[in-house]
Parts: C-alpha cells; sequence; structure tokens
C-alpha cells in the first residue's frame, strides 16, 4: 500500500466486497472508524470513485440508521450499455470525465487496457492544441460519442 491515500485504499476496500456481491449497503460512520479518517471522507471517495460514470448506482439514507447503498451496474446488453454511457456525454466533457468512460469500458471488457491508454492520449486538451477551452471540450465530447457509436460496429 505505498503511495497509495486513504482515498485509494477505501475504493479498492469497497471494489473489493463489490467483487462479491453486485450491491453493498455501508454505514458512513463505520467505515471511517475502520479506516481512521472523518466520514466526509468516505462521502469524497463515493462521490468521486463510484459515480454512474464509472458504473455504480448509488443511494443514501441519513440519519442514524442510515445507510449508503452501492450497486455495480450490470447491462443487459453492449447495445443498452452503450447506450448509457453515449447518455453521459453531454455536448462538451473534461479530459477527467473522457477517461472515467474509458475506464468503464476496460472494466467492462469492451476495449483493453492498451486501447483505452492510446485513446485517452488522443482526448488530451494538448492533443487538439486548441486553446479555446470550449472547443477542445466539444472536439473531446464529438470524437468520445464516434467512439461509443462505432464499437456497435464491427467495421474491420
Amino acid at each position: 500500500m505505498v503511495g497509495q491515500n486513504i482515498s485509494d485504499i477505501i475504493e479498492a476496500y469497497l471494489k473489493e466486497i463489490l467483487a462479491a456481491d453486485r450491491q453493498i449497503e455501508i454505514n458512513r460512520a463505520s467505515i471511517a472508524a475502520q479506516f481512521n479518517c472523518v466520514p466526509s471522507q468516505i462521502n469524497y471517495v463515493i462521490k468521486t470513485r463510484f459515480s454512474s460514470q464509472q458504473g455504480y448506482l448509488v443511494e443514501s439514507k441519513r440519519g442514524g440508521g442510515g445507510y449508503i447503498r452501492i450497486e455495480k451496474l450490470r447491462y443487459r446488453d453492449q447495445d443498452h450499455y452503450l447506450n448509457q454511457l453515449l447518455a453521459l456525454v453531454t455536448a462538451q466533457i473534461s479530459f477527467e470525465k473522457a477517461v472515467s468512460i474509458l475506464q468503464q469500458l476496460v472494466d467492462n471488457e469492451v476495449l483493453s487496457t492498451h486501447e483505452a491508454q492510446l485513446l485517452a492520449t488522443m482526448l488530451t486538451d494538448d492533443a487538439f492544441a486548441v486553446t479555446d477551452q470550449v472547443a477542445t471540450d466539444t472536439l473531446r465530447a464529438n470524437l468520445l460519442s464516434a467512439l461509443l457509436n462505432g464499437l456497435r460496429y464491427q467495421r474491420f
């Protein structure tokens, strides 16, 4: 665990549990106590590492008997899955969100890690050589949409 921060450790712990069960229910305070951190750290991990873009559904109930339920989404078929990812791509998309979608494709074995790394390199701000961030984010969204639509069909 050398070089890992507490967020990485908490994420790995939760994903390990999710590997065994499709859905987990946790108590924020008890997880925070287990990792000797503040409960807001658990919120941060869940918000940044378990979003719909990463393929998770998160529900929470506040209060004394409160819980956080995390469910790894499963898709009926690849077409449905790609439609769900396409719905996440707005008119503009940041590099971080694009990488999150590429990671989803790797996690669900649609792309290899190598393919995703190559695509991520092509989606960086530097690759576009455009000084306007809105234009960069728009180009990135267009390319990512084209990729997701292209994955539906085998052309070669």
